[in-house]
């Protein structure tokens, strides 16, 4: 496999070199049908049941025989909960009994992600700085940061631990930019975004964890 690099920047935005990656990790062919129906799959996962309709046995009322089996002259009824009645439980509705998620094979799903991230390094959309300098928690701070970045203005996924929590809290304010921990690391939120930034301690994080 041929040498996969990408720029070094450092907190500043300055280029100070060019780091190389792993070509298993960051050097896959991307082919776009898996990408297509692994998202595909992912979001069938994610939905979430909303229409419900009450059967028969849902509905209010019902405990009485509404009139007499015989002599009334009408017809035989036992519930009003009946679908034939009005106010009665429907009969083959939607319901929240129903289930839309597949099973993802766990093989495919992290060789989808290696082809996401690929793909953001073939696209010059990964930004890898050598570490997180952010000593207070402010949006400003954290804004004029990637402000000095190619990413700047452009929506932005900055990869981090549990220790950062200036830069997770200092991301919540901006509408461009989200935070994900490199443990969590997933192909919607990856293609959601234009650019993936993270630093060189996570980036070897990364490598161990889905290797």
């Amino acid at each position: 496999m041929a040498d996969i690099n990408v720029k070094l920047y450092d907190f500043a935005g300055k280029e100070i070199g060019v780091e190389k990656l792993d070509p298993k990790l960051f050097g896959v062919e991307v082919k776009p049908k898996l990408v297509q129906d692994l998202v595909s799959s992912q979001q069938k996962n994610a939905r979430e049941v909303l229409a419900h309709t009450k059967g028969r046995s849902e509905v209010r009322g019902g405990g009485k025989k509404p009139w007499n089996q015989k002599g009334t002259g009408r017809a035989r009824h036992g519930s009003i909960r009946s679908p034939l009645w009005v106010g009665g439980g429907i009969t083959f509705g939607p319901t929240s009994a129903r289930n839309f998620s597949v099973k993802i094979n766990k093989k495919l799903k992290k060789k989808v992600l290696t082809m996401v991230l690929s793909d953001k390094v073939a696209s010059d959309r990964l930004i890898l700085v050598d570490s997180y300098q952010l000593p207070e928690g402010k949006t400003k701070s954290l804004k004029n940061v990637l402000d000095k970045f190619p990413s700047k203005g452009k929506s932005t996924l900055i990869v981090t631990k549990n220790s950062e929590e200036n830069i997770v809290r200092a991301a919540k304010n901006m509408t461009k930019v989200g935070t994900i921990g490199y443990n969590s690391l997933n192909i919607l939120d990856i293609l959601k975004n234009e650019y993936l930034f993270i630093n060189k301690d996570l980036l070897n994080k990364v490598k161990e964890y889905y290797s």
